[in-house]
């Protein structure tokens, strides 16, 4: 069988040391030593500052947006679940508008034309969808001329910058996911970048019941901490990351060659590299999808539609100002095996029964 993902397995006997570490520590979480030294070797990797682990990333983005002071977004139908449900679970008004039809990306001009219609959203939510970046330019000039708080879901963007710069140094906040199907991963895990150091501050107490360093409660906050065994799986895990995202994206440029004249691919953001964290093709409609399915299951080909179906379909009680090109790509989306694991061999072997599922 050819797996759609296959998990990073970090090295059992480098893991056993670290265990023996926390265990003489008698530090399992809040804040320990080897959280502490996987925040700084994330910020370095990935150029950033004020970044902070937490303990997934749904709660990464529950918390920028409370650090934020966000009470209702606006943002993409066309993402995971938690994009949205994050902030529904915590009372925010959650309004949808359409995405590009090109990248899938959100749309700028979607974005100014609810703004135009009267939404009052105080916070846009974008996804960087597959990894590959949004406008980052049309959302920075929107965020000045609509007067909004800009969060990124960048879960899928792990590595990825733009023209050099890391694209989590984009926006109010990024939110990154560091669940074991992700390129980088703590088992579970995540974290949020801000651009200010008083965001980050705030927000730090927020994930620890609203602790201050001096015991008292300024926040209400929760319990969202990486404990010490999860950090320790990322350190591990962030020792091969350049040849694992080296591998993924070799991956990655091997099917969209393979597939360029077969079938319809996001557009990827003219300035960005490459993280392999997705694969995903566009087929005209159900119908096609399911056939080229039936061939990849007959072949023990795994697949996944996803994002299918688009969130305004699914929270159909919240407001859309129209997500006509979101309805149509979750129609016909649909996911190729991509993951570490995996040899050109089977890159190959996929592109060919993609071409015959097409016939």
């Amino acid at each position: 069988m050819i797996l759609l993902n296959s998990p990073l397995k970090p090295d059992i006997k480098k893991l056993e040391k670290y265990l023996k570490q926390i265990n003489n520590n008698g530090w399992y979480t809040n804040f320990g030593p080897l959280h502490n030294e996987l925040t700084a070797r994330l910020e370095e990797y990935l150029g950033v500052k004020n970044l902070l682990l937490v303990n997934n990333g749904t709660s990464a983005l529950q918390v920028a947006g409370k650090a934020l002071g966000t009470t209702s977004i606006l943002s993409t139908p066309f993402s995971f679940v938690a994009t949205a449900s994050a902030f529904m679970w915590q009372k925010d008004d959650v309004i949808f508008s359409d995405v590009d039809r090109l990248s899938y990306n959100l749309c700028p001009t979607s974005v100014q034309s609810a703004y135009q219609k009267g939404c009052k959203a105080d916070t846009v939510v974008a996804t960087h969808v597959y990894g590959n970046p949004c406008d980052i330019e049309a959302f920075k000039k929107l965020r000045k001329q609509n007067h909004f708080k800009l969060i990124y879901d960048a879960a899928h963007a792990f590595g990825i910058k733009v023209d050099g710069e890391s694209i989590l140094n984009y926006g109010d906040a990024s939110t990154l996911s560091f669940h074991a199907t992700k390129i980088f991963h703590t088992v579970e895990g995540g974290a949020i970048v801000f651009k200010n150091k008083d965001n980050f501050d705030k927000a730090k107490e927020l994930i620890n019941f609203g602790i201050t360093t001096e015991q008292t409660i300024t926040n209400i906050g929760i319990n969202a901490k990486l404990n010490e065994y999860q950090a320790a799986v990322g350190l591990i895990n962030l020792n091969d990351i350049d040849n694992i995202l080296e591998h993924r994206a070799n991956l990655f440029d091997t099917y969209r060659k393979g597939l360029s004249e077969v079938v319809e691919m996001p557009i990827w953001h003219a300035h960005a590299n490459t993280n392999g964290a997705y694969m995903p093709i566009m087929l005209k409609n159900r119908l096609q999808r399911e056939n080229v399915g039936r061939v990849l299951s007959d072949e023990n080909i795994q697949y996944r539609e996803y994002f299918s179906s688009s969130l305004d379909t699914i929270f159909e009680d919240n407001y859309s100002y129209g997500t006509k090109n979101s309805q149509e790509i979750s129609d016909g989306v649909l996911c190729l095996p991509l993951h570490a694991h995996m040899t050109l061999d089977e890159v190959f072997i996929v592109i060919e029964n993609i071409k015959k599922g097409m016939r």
